[in-house]
């Protein structure tokens, strides 16, 4: 069975024919509201638009030629509004490359751009040629190519997860398996990924984001520093948002562009793992006034960038240029891009970059109802597409906990990342928002309990994280002080340079066995309160192995050994590996970590944060403890679901107290960061220890125990139905 995309069936050759000939090729009026180049059963529909442009031509090119064979101007007949559209009958799409040119006032001071030499690329483009060896630039101006995207995705249904019962896994599809250590067949590619499909099933997650995978171009910027090149290796740089990366697939796909893709996306679906996109839209590869002009800035500069009175680029996104998202016609081709990956690739969600440029207006003003924030909301077809904001950009607008989400959009909570990793390291003054983020954040997002898809209020609005892309991985973030940015070419002045780490004594690489040891229970700690905590937890690829970046936190341009994955410590820190996913599971086991249940029948508050004698709830806003107790009915299992969290980020034994339980349960310890006397750290739940009323927290780590009955309390509790 086939299974045609919308934008791709095959026209009725019957109702269409030539009218005309332009340059020797029989040619009709086309699609209108069909944008970008569509292949027909007749030939290719293309169709694109300028405002202030006055005459568009479509440049036809054999395969990696860089001059046209064919230039065809589109009549003024072939114009409705601001749109060009036309039908190129008895095309050969697999020996056809296209562009345009757009003719009109070139007046910088006013915005206007154009230049009837310049050689466009379709914003639209379903493809960008010449992007397919990494590293490399083979042309001087980007061809786009028309794609045959039939793809069979059977009977495959859209995810109906929520939110927070996802465990994300960031990763970037390069640097995840292209280091020899990681033993695929295809490193650096969508196959390669796939080729890992099972190493995550056994981790537990359930959820891969993907740094940026549309098409971009990691050369430019491209320079040599201390022997090594150095590229716009994140990608956070788009060229086209509509096309897959194509140096990102390990078998060349003419005219058949995202078939790798939507293959290692069906193969996640099948194992029960959604996928996520990291989407950049707060800015484009054509940079600030000394960038190139390949795309946006001839069609239309002052339509799709912000522009100051005088014609230069308004830089929020810390790029050089920032995108007029807010803008009818920016709207549009963003939520037409959304759209079409949901679609045509069926991913899960979007993780915006910079979030924040999308609520600003025209002026780069903040607006209190960006009108594209709401379309995005309220989409029929992004229904149940996970909408995530990096609420915050680089003009200095901070918006975590007030993105204008519409009770739709969820957030990166990084005051999560910033409270916690002060907390866990002994600073003052973080207990108390440290206990709101272990609880789920409800001073920002408040308390909802509602699991409505349509609500993202509550816990259903955080990502938790300690690590990202951006910053230290878990490692590095117990062993360094400062971060080590030298190799990045300028003078370690790039970076966060508040981290909230802590080296653990000694500054990197060091074999004394102590700092070490406190070196990794510093991760398991952070790990443990990660899982434990209430709204989505997140964390970087390798954090679970003890990848290191060498204490870059800005890794940003490395395409070497400082940014992909070293797969052989996954064998030396076999431990750690089995710490996080013991503790995924954990997770997964115990829902009332995860959302509100009903009332406990034992008698412990829904949710609490505690002393070290836990009947004191009132927390001193200074004290190195603390805990947090989730409780709960759990219907389905038909008896209480009990945690108790307590983290001591003392330098010294503390004696805890556990709260008093009814109907003859107990508490088990199932983890100790610590560590016992067996070099164990965890306790499946035939192995748990019953703690009878106190416990020896030893110094900086945490210790989980599980509320648990002998007898289930469905027989001993009949109020519940």
């Amino acid at each position: 069975m086939k299974i045609y995309t919308p934008a791709l069936i095959p026209h009725d050759p019957v109702s269409v024919h030539p009218i005309d000939e332009i340059a020797g090729f029989p040619v009709c009026p086309g699609m209108f509201e069909i944008n970008g180049a569509t292949m027909l059963a007749v030939g290719v529909n293309f169709t694109i638009h300028t405002h202030s442009g006055k005459n568009v031509e479509l440049l036809l090119f054999h395969r990696d030629e860089e001059e046209p064979y064919a230039i065809l101007p589109f009549p003024k007949e072939y114009k409705i509004g601001d749109v060009y559209s036309m039908i190129v009958f008895n095309l050969q799409i697999e020996d056809l490359e296209y562009a345009y040119r757009v003719d009109g006032p070139y007046e910088p001071k006013r915005g206007l751009l154009f230049n009837k030499d310049t050689i466009l690329l379709d914003p639209y483009a379903k493809a960008v040629a010449g992007q397919r060896e990494w590293g490399e630039r083979k042309r001087g101006a980007y061809h786009a190519r028309v794609v045959n995207a039939v793809f069979n995705w059977g009977d495959m249904p859209q995810s109906k997860q929520e939110l927070c019962d996802l465990v994300i896994y960031e990763l970037h599809v390069r640097g995840f398996t292209n280091h020899p250590s990681s033993g695929v067949r295809h490193p650096g590619t969508f196959a390669g990924l796939m080729e890992k499909i099972p190493y995550l099933k056994d981790l537990g997650v359930n959820a891969v984001e993907l740094m940026p995978i549309f098409e971009f171009d990691e050369t430019v910027n491209s320079r040599n520093y201390n022997g090594r090149r150095l590229l716009e290796y994140w990608g956070y740089n788009t060229v086209g948002f509509f096309s897959p990366n194509s140096s990102y697939t390990a078998a060349e796909e003419y005219n058949h562009e995202g078939t790798e893709l939507k293959e290692l996306i069906k193969a996640m679906h099948d194992n029960g793992i959604e996928v996520i996109l990291d989407v950049v839209f707060n800015h484009t590869a054509e940079g600030n006034e000394q960038g190139s002009t390949f795309c946006f800035k001839g069609l239309d500069n002052r339509i799709y960038y912000m522009l100051t009175p005088h014609g230069d680029y308004y830089n929020f996104s810390g790029c050089g240029n920032t995108l007029n998202c807010n803008h009818p016609i920016v709207q549009q081709m963003i939520l037409e891009c959304l759209r079409y990956w949901t679609v045509n690739y069926r991913v899960d969600g979007f993780r915006f970059d910079l979030a924040s440029i999308l609520g600003r207006n025209e002026d780069g003003s903040p607006m209190s109802s960006p009108p594209l924030l709401r379309a995005l909301a309220y989409d029929p077809l992004l229904t149940r597409v996970k909408l995530i904001a990096e609420a915050w950009d680089a003009g200095g607008m901070y918006q975590v906990g007030s993105f204008p989400a519409s009770r739709r959009w969820a957030e990166w909570n990084g005051r999560y990342r910033d409270s916690i990793r002060g907390f866990l390291k002994g600073e003052n003054w973080l207990s108390w928002t440290a206990a709101w983020s272990i609880a789920g954040s409800g001073d920002l997002y408040g308390n909802s309990v509602t699991n409505h898809k349509d609500n993202y209020d509550g816990y259903n609005s955080c990502v938790n994280f300690l690590t990202c892309h951006d910053g230290f991985t878990m490692y590095d973030l117990y062993s360094y002080n400062e971060k080590h940015n030298e190799n990045n070419g300028w003078n370690n002045t790039d970076g966060a340079n508040d981290n909230r780490s802590w080296n653990c004594g000694v500054e990197g690489e060091t074999d004394n066995p102590e700092v070490l040891a406190l070196r990794f229970r510093m991760i398991r700690n952070a790990c443990a309160v990660l899982m434990c905590s209430r709204g989505t937890p997140m964390f970087l690829a390798g954090d679970e192995f003890a990848n290191t970046q060498y204490g870059n936190n800005n890794s940003y341009c490395q395409d070497n050994e400082i940014s992909w994955l070293d797969w052989s410590m996954l064998e030396k820190h076999r431990d750690l590996y089995e710490f996080f996913r013991f503790m995924i599971a954990y997770r997964f086991k115990h829902p009332v970590i995860r959302r509100q249940l009903h009332d406990a029948v034992c008698g412990m508050e829904a949710l609490q944060a505690h002393d070290t004698n836990a009947e004191q709830t009132n927390l001193s806003e200074n004290t190195r403890f603390l805990a947090i107790s989730f409780a709960g009915y759990d219907v389905e299992k038909g008896q209480d679901d009990l945690v108790y969290v307590a983290v001591n980020t003392h330098w010294e034994d503390v004696n805890i107290t556990l709260p008093q339980l009814k109907y003859g349960m107990n508490w088990y310890l199932s983890v100790n960061t610590y560590g016992d006397d067996f070099g164990r750290y965890c306790y499946p739940e035939q192995d748990e220890i019953r703690i009878d009323g106190n416990f020896i927290m030893r110094p900086r780590s945490v210790a989980i125990f599980t509320g648990r009955n002998i007898h289930n309390l469905k027989n001993n509790v009949n109020t519940r139905s």
